[in-house]
C-alpha cells in the first residue's frame, strides 16, 4: 500500500507544506479518534473530477470500528462525498444527515475541514477533510467520562478546522505520548481541574495525592507533589504554558518512588483559550526497567574493561618473558602470543565503551592492520588499506574474527614480501609498491572478507588444509569452529596471495548490519 505522501503526490496538486501538515495530523490523531469513539479517515480532493481519495485511516481503541476493511487508497464520488464537499468548500464542520449503513453497521458521518495556517498565523485554505465516522451499533446513554471525552473531541475538531491542531512536535520527541486511556485531566481557563478520568486519578494517587482532583489547581499540585523542586516547577510551568495556548514538551514527575509522564495540550476552539487537556501515564515500571538496564549495561562495560586490563597484563608478562628468553625460536613464539592477546584486548576495549554487546569493527581492523606493519619481522615497508565496511559485529564474532585477521595480516606481511634480492623476488625497478588490502561486504546474511597482497604468492605444492605455520592453523580452527565459516587460501588472479573468508551472521545481526 502506498504511503500518504505517495497517494497525495500521485492524485493531487497539494504542496509539500500541505502534505507535511497532513502527516502531522496523522501522527497525532489517535487522540481525537479515541476521544470521539470514532474512526477517522483523511480525505483529499482529487484534482478536477469531484472525487475524494482516502490517504490515511485510524480506528479508535475506545469503541468498535465502523470499518472492518482498510479504506486507504479508496476513491469515492457522487452523493457519498456530499458531506466532504460541504466541509471542503465551506470550511465548516458538517454534522447534518442521517446515519449511513455499512453492511449491518449503522454509522454517523461528520466532516472536519483541515486548514493549514499561513506563515503569519492567519487562517489559510482548506487542504483536506477528516471524516469522523462513529459506529452506532452500540449506542447508549453516555457516562460522565464519555461526555467529557466527546466535549474535548469537539474542541480538538474545531482546532483542526482552525489550523491550530496538532501542535508542532518538539525536537527529539517520539510518538510514545500518553494516550486517552492512560489518564485524562481537563482544566478550565484558570487551570482548575473540571474532570479527571479514573486512570488519571489512580496515576496521581501513586504520586501520593489521595484526594479527588476536581477543583485542584494542577500547576500548583505538580509543584507540591514532585520530589525534585526543579522537576515540579517544569511540570507546573508546562500546564501554565498550555493554558496560554502554547504546546509545551512532555514532562515527567517523580514522587514517592513513582513516575508519571504528562503531556499538556491547549484547548483553543475558534482561537479562544478555554483551558487545557492533560494526558498522564504511570511509567513507574518502565523507568524501573530502564534503571535496571542502565545498571546492567554499566556492569557489562566494567567487565569488558577489566578483561581488557587483564589481557594487557598478560601481554606485558609475556613481553617481559620474551626479553629474558635466550632461544630465538622461543622469543618469536612469545612475541606472537603477545600480538594475539593484544588483538583480543582491542575488542574488549571497544566493548567497554559501547552500550551493547556489539562493536564498530572497522576501527579495530584499522588498528590491527597498522600494528601488523609495525611489528612484523620484515625489512620491507608494506602499505595497508581497507575497502568496504565490516559495520557493527556482535562480540562473539568480533573476538574470533580479529584474531583471524591479525594472523592473516602478519602472514601476508612477513611471508608475502621477503627482502629484495631473494630468489623469486623481483627487483625494485618497475615493481609495484608492496600492499595488503582488506575487503569486506555483506551478502545474504553473510560477511565476506578477503585479505589480499601483491607479494610473491603461495609456494608450489602448498596444501591449504595441512600446510602453514601455527598462525594459519589457528586461523583455520577459528574460522571453521568459532565462526562456523569457510576460508580459502589461493594465489591472486594478478599475483600475490588471497585469503577469502565467508562468515554467517545471525538473523538479528544481519538485520542490524543492513544499515
Amino acid at each position: 500500500m502506498s504511503t500518504l505522501r505517495d497517494l497525495a503526490e500521485e492524485h493531487t496538486s497539494l504542496r509539500p507544506a500541505d502534505i507535511d501538515h497532513l502527516h502531522r495530523i496523522a501522527g497525532d490523531w489517535q487522540l481525537l479518534s479515541d476521544l470521539s469513539f470514532a474512526d477517522l479517515l483523511l480525505w483529499v480532493p482529487v484534482d478536477g473530477d469531484g472525487t475524494f481519495l482516502c490517504v490515511a485511516q485510524v480506528r479508535p481503541t475506545t469503541a468498535p470500528t465502523a470499518y472492518l476493511d482498510d479504506q486507504v487508497g479508496r476513491i469515492v464520488g457522487g452523493p457519498e462525498v456530499a458531506h466532504l464537499e460541504v466541509a471542503h468548500r465551506q470550511g465548516r464542520i458538517w454534522r447534518e444527515g442521517d446515519p449511513v449503513w455499512y453492511g449491518d453497521v449503522p454509522a454517523r458521518h461528520e466532516a472536519i475541514p483541515v486548514r493549514l495556517r499561513t506563515a503569519d498565523g492567519e487562517s489559510g485554505e482548506v487542504v483536506a477533510v477528516v471524516g469522523r465516522d462513529t459506529n452506532l451499533s452500540t449506542a447508549r446513554t453516555p457516562s460522565q467520562l464519555e461526555l467529557n471525552y466527546l466535549t474535548t473531541a469537539d474542541d480538538l475538531a474545531q482546532m483542526i478546522a482552525d489550523g491550530t491542531f496538532p501542535p508542532p512536535r518538539h525536537p527529539g520527541e517520539t510518538t510514545s505520548a500518553p494516550r486517552v486511556g492512560d489518564g485524562l485531566v481537563r482544566l478550565d481557563a484558570n487551570g482548575k481541574v473540571t474532570y479527571a478520568s479514573p486512570n488519571a486519578q489512580s496515576a496521581y494517587r501513586r504520586l501520593g495525592y489521595a484526594s479527588h482532583l476536581v477543583g485542584e489547581d494542577l500547576a500548583k499540585l505538580h509543584r507540591r507533589l514532585a520530589s525534585d523542586p526543579l522537576e515540579g516547577t517544569d511540570a507546573g510551568n508546562a500546564v501554565l504554558a498550555a493554558l496560554r495556548g502554547e504546546a509545551p514538551p512532555r514532562r515527567e514527575i517523580d514522587a514517592r518512588g513513582a513516575t508519571m509522564l504528562t503531556r499538556a495540550l491547549p484547548l483553543m476552539p475558534a482561537g479562544v483559550p478555554i483551558g487545557a487537556l492533560v494526558l498522564v501515564r504511570d511509567i513507574t515500571e518502565v523507568r524501573r526497567r530502564d534503571r535496571a538496564l542502565i545498571t546492567k549495561d554499566a556492569t557489562i562495560r566494567e567487565i569488558h574493561h577489566r578483561v581488557k586490563n587483564n589481557l594487557q597484563t598478560v601481554a606485558a608478562l609475556l613481553r617481559l618473558q620474551a626479553r629474558r628468553v635466550a632461544m630465538p625460536e622461543a622469543r618469536v613464539a612469545l612475541e606472537e602470543s603477545v600480538r594475539r592477546v593484544a588483538s583480543i584486548a582491542l575488542v574488549h576495549e571497544t566493548l567497554s565503551m559501547s552500550s551493547d554487546e556489539a562493536v564498530e569493527f572497522d576501527g579495530i581492523v584499522d588498528r590491527v592492520a597498522s600494528a601488523a606493519t609495525e611489528v612484523a619481522a620484515t625489512e620491507v615497508s608494506v602499505g595497508m588499506r581497507r575497502q568496504g565496511s565490516f559495520g557493527v559485529l556482535p562480540a562473539e564474532i568480533a573476538t574470533s574474527l580479529v584474531m583471524v585477521l591479525n594472523e592473516l595480516l602478519l602472514n601476508a606481511v612477513e611471508h608475502g614480501f621477503p627482502p629484495a634480492g631473494e630468489e623469486g623476488v623481483p627487483g625494485p625497478e618497475g615493481a609495484p609498491e608492496p600492499a595488503v588490502v582488506v575487503s569486506a561486504h555483506r551478502f545474504r546474511k553473510q560477511l565476506h572478507v578477503s585479505v589480499a597482497d601483491n607479494g610473491r604468492g603461495l609456494p608450489e605444492q602448498f596444501d591449504a588444509e595441512k600446510g602453514g605455520n601455527l598462525g594459519l592453523q589457528i586461523v583455520r580452527a577459528l574460522v571453521t569452529g568459532e565462526l562456523r565459516g569457510t576460508i580459502e587460501l589461493r594465489n591472486g588472479a594478478r599475483g600475490g596471495t588471497e585469503a577469502v573468508l565467508v562468515v554467517p551472521l545471525a538473523r538479528g545481526t544481519a538485520d542490524r548490519l543492513a544499515g
